[in-house]
């Protein structure tokens, strides 16, 4: 009888915990999956410039171009109409040209980053202006869009 009712609890909270999963393969899901690489990418990137990591220049421009071509997925991945479980205001689905504004300047902002990098050998001190342009763009929109 103890057998039984710990299974019936472990399925209940089981099936209780699954309620509040994205589908990756839902238009969230697959922004937030975005979101997700461009974070770590972004962190991995500052923390070569504030020596968590160590600074690899090969490595930094590698990472700034998966930046740059990571920032112009998500987009594509919102509906028409909200989510419930999405962690955006309403505002970006009434407000859209501003949020694609903001979109296109997170696009520049990576695409200066891949270009300073280009430009010559990247240094911490030649590349870390580039890279708080693009972490105020990200913290900008997120200010203005997203629900904390």
């Amino acid at each position: 009888m103890k057998l039984r009712l710990l299974s019936l609890s472990l399925i209940a909270a089981l099936a209780l915990s699954a309620c509040d999963r994205v589908d990756p393969n839902s238009p969230l899901g697959k922004r937030k999956a975005i979101y997700q690489q461009m974070l770590d990418t972004k962190e991995d990137l500052g923390g070569m410039l504030r020596g968590r990591l160590a600074f690899d220049a090969e490595g930094f421009a590698a990472g700034a171009a998966r930046l740059d071509e990571l920032s112009r997925q998500p987009w594509q991945h919102y509906p028409e109409a909200k989510e419930k479980q999405s962690d955006a205001r309403d505002d970006v689905w009434q407000r859209q040209e501003r949020f694609n504004e903001m979109a296109r300047e997170l696009e520049g902002t990576t695409a200066a980053l891949v270009e300073v990098t280009r430009a010559s050998t990247p240094t911490p001190e030649g590349v870390a202006p580039a890279l708080q342009r693009v972490e105020d763009a990200c913290e900008a929109c997120h200010k203005e869009f997203r629900a904390y």
